[in-house]
């Protein structure tokens, strides 16, 4: 309502119950005026309908009919009294749902009427004894949500079941047997939550943050390692397409000089003919024209004179052959393939370093061990006691396979661990995932669950279907192995020589890997010697 002083006249035209000059006035049939907003939305809060001046009840709701008369002299009433307006409610407080010029800020919300009121038309709420049974609370907007929608009734309970907020007769209808709290109880509970989400919150954002400047690094760690690797793989094949340019080079040139040679051969044998052939030419044509001179004593002189035919080679056994190039390009690729191992000799050795900055240190685990393997007492060793144990059933133990797994697995990033196999004459080692067969006989392949490297009679081999057969390295003492996890690779190295064995890649891991060691039997003390976990020398 207007911020202003009253004159009798505009008390006169004004609503009991708003305390303004009336808007779209209405009559009741007891006689009393009011403004149609005003008795409308004060009914609504009511159980029975009654004037609100005079008390009377009526047996329906009246049907309202606006009072012309009363609306003109009211209209007039506002055009005739100045009113000092000023702002009175500010962005963030509740404004008085009864003030029909400037709104005033609310400084009480009805809960029974659904309005909320500035001090001005708060009063009948103080004066008027029905009234102040009304609850008044502090102002809220949007009051009609806070009431149920099914049974008219003020929300003031909480549904734990269904986490919704309930009214009185809700807990004895709809949700009868569920259990309910007070809004302020169920407040306190949800406000509390809030609390830790609010302490939680920025230690969360705290971490998200540490893990954006971890991706962030990282990306940048990896540019700079790709970097480097694009500079040392160009010096590498540079330095291979320099040894392929002179292998070639010295390929044509050994070429060449076996076509000059043989090009050189032919030529002094053509001269030599050709000057055979011209001598012949000459002793012919001396020898003619002696044959036709008919002087005796002539004959005889230039006979003796006759010059001695000269010698001549036996040109049947002379040939000339086309120069042989067998072999030629195949030195040449051995000497290129002997500077290419020295280069993959010194690439493994930098892999290896690098590789072996992965080291995690393992121990057996003997609830896995078959029970025929003896396990040493720092879990480092293993080898077949030749005895079959009684152990307790453990759904962890091999059976069938003579093998044993780590106490440790991995499932995710890289590792690397290094086995001794000296002394062994047959062995099998590599990763197995958690879910393979332990109780049966299963072939050993990366289809079942194992990537392991196997040595016995028929040699060293890597276990797939089919195997892959690898060449036999001298004696092999220690392997390395290093998986990278996220990359699918298994990687197998011959620690000593400091070369690469084998690599698997393009692996598929779902699942927990585990180192697995298989000592194999020990039949008449020949494969007695033990698998051990070896700590990685950087200096090797």
């Amino acid at each position: 309502m207007a911020c202003a002083n009253t004159s009798w006249s505009e008390e006169n035209f004004s609503c009991s119950i708003c305390l303004d000059v009336f808007n779209s006035p209405v009559t009741t049939t007891c006689g009393h005026n009011f403004c149609r907003t005003c008795i409308t939305k004060f009914w609504d809060g009511q159980l029975k309908y009654k004037c609100p001046v005079c008390n009377k009840l009526f047996n329906t709701r009246p049907d309202l009919q606006v009072n012309t008369f009363l609306s003109e002299l009211a209209a007039q009433i506002r055009t005739t009294v100045q009113v000092k307006e000023q702002p009175c409610v500010e962005p963030a407080e509740v404004p008085c749902d009864v003030c029909t010029g400037t709104q005033q800020k609310a400084v009480k919300s009805c809960l029974m009427c659904l309005i909320s009121y500035c001090q001005t038309h708060l009063e009948p709420h103080q004066r008027v004894a029905r009234l102040q049974k009304h609850r008044l609370v502090e102002p809220m907007d949007c009051l009609e949500d806070r009431m149920c929608k099914k049974h008219d009734r003020l929300l003031e309970l909480f549904c734990q079941t269904e986490q919704v907020c309930v009214c009185l007769l809700c807990t004895v209808t709809d949700h009868k047997s569920h259990p309910v709290v007070p809004l302020k109880e169920e407040y306190e509970v949800k406000t509390a939550q809030l609390g830790k989400t609010v302490t939680d919150v920025p230690q969360k954002i705290k971490k998200r943050k540490q893990k954006i400047k971890e991706i962030k690094d990282t990306v940048e760690l990896s540019n700079k390692d790709a970097d480097r690797e694009i500079a040392h793989g160009g010096q590498v094949f540079t330095a291979l397409i320099g040894c392929v340019e002179k292998g070639r080079d010295e390929f044509n040139q050994t070429v060449q000089e076996k076509l000059k040679s043989t090009v050189k051969r032919a030529e002094d044998l053509i001269k030599e003919l050709e000057q055979e052939i011209e001598d012949l030419t000459n002793r012919s044509s001396e020898v003619k024209r002696l044959s036709h001179t008919e002087d005796h004593l002539h004959f005889l002189q230039s006979f003796r004179s006759l010059k001695d035919p000269p010698p001549t080679r036996d040109w049947t056994t002379v040939e000339v052959r086309p120069p042989s190039y067998l072999g030629t390009l195949r030195r040449s690729l051995d000497q290129l393939e002997e500077t290419l191992n020295m280069e993959m000799r010194k690439l493994s050795d930098a892999e290896l370093k690098r590789v072996q900055q992965y080291e995690v240190d393992v121990t057996l685990d003997p609830d896995t061990a078959h029970p025929r393997l003896t396990l040493s007492e720092d879990g480092k060793q293993v080898h077949d006691g030749g005895v079959v144990k009684i152990l307790l059933d453990n759904p962890k133990r091999f059976i069938e396979d003579i093998c044993v797994l780590t106490r440790q697995s991995f499932s995710s990033g890289r590792f690397y661990f290094e086995v001794q196999v000296k002394d062994k004459t047959e062995w099998g080692l590599g990763v197995a995932r958690e879910s393979i067969n332990r109780k049966g006989e299963t072939e050993w392949t990366p289809e079942t669950g194992y990537w392991t490297l196997d040595y016995d009679n028929d040699g060293l081999i890597f276990s797939d279907e089919p195997d892959v057969r690898l060449p036999l390295r001298a004696e092999l003492q220690k392997v390395g192995v290093f998986v990278d996890y996220d990359e699918g690779l298994v990687y197998f190295y011959d620690v000593e020589a400091r070369v690469h064995i084998y690599s698997a890649t393009g692996c598929t891991f779902t699942e927990a890997l585990y180192p697995i060691l298989y000592p194999y039997l020990n039949i008449d003390n020949e494969n007695s010697a033990p698998l051990i976990i070896s700590p990685v020398n950087q200096t090797d």
